[in-house]
């Protein structure tokens, strides 16, 4: 059954909004953001939330065909991840106090680079995410792609935006003491993504193994 336009879209962002909040990322944001100045993180707001609409237009676009082209499947593309955010957890986990991110004080041109990778990808939008806007655009032409889906992601990037524009509001009520253990805690977190990440990519790749 082919779904009307606007229903089409609400099922898509549905979709997205399952695989690509980027709640996971908001921690990690907010310690990459201490040592930033307020211009700055808006700054790595708009360049993570830039960076998780590229990816998921590219997906919806030539998706499929990049990953043929390189012979990439999904579960490697997730296992790829999952070992860049345990590296990401570990570093969280094992950071002193008042390190960012496991790391002295940044530049902010190191900010960037983190606010791409690992936040934006594969944080915000990784393996299951890219594989999600595959599938949807799959059998659809190109009115199709930019009346139903193109909008979903539109809109699944405004509300990663306001998630990261206000979430460094958070750094006012919890000063150095309360981020050195909210940095910890969701380091843990992230360590554990990163394995279930490669679990998840692992069980795809070899089924009877895993």
């Amino acid at each position: 059954m082919i779904l009307p336009s606007d229903h089409a879209t609400q099922h898509y962002l549905l979709g997205l909004f399952a695989v690509a909040n980027n709640i996971p990322a908001i921690p990690l944001f907010i310690a990459l953001c201490r040592d930033a100045t307020p211009k700055e993180q808006h700054k790595l707001a708009a360049v993570a939330t830039l960076t998780a609409f590229i990816t998921m237009l590219v997906a919806m676009v030539s998706g499929a065909a990049i990953l043929n082209f390189f012979e990439i499947s999904v579960p490697a593309f997730r296992i790829a991840g999952g070992i860049l955010l345990m590296i990401t957890g570990m570093r969280m986990v094992a950071s002193q106090p008042h390190d960012s991110v496991g790391n002295p004080k940044r530049a902010f041109s190191q900010m960037i680079s983190v606010a791409v990778i690992p936040i934006a990808i594969p944080l915000t939008t990784g393996a299951g995410t890219i594989s999600t806007v595959i599938l949807f655009a799959t059998g659809l032409g190109w009115e199709a792609l930019f009346e139903r889906l193109f909008p979903a992601i539109l809109a699944m990037t405004l509300i990663i935006w306001l998630s990261f524009r206000y979430s460094t509001g958070i750094l006012t009520y919890l000063g150095g003491t309360g981020m050195d253990v909210l940095n910890k805690v969701f380091g843990l977190i992230t360590l554990a993504l990163g394995v279930q990440f490669v679990l998840t990519g692992l069980g795809q790749t070899f089924p009877k193994w895993v």
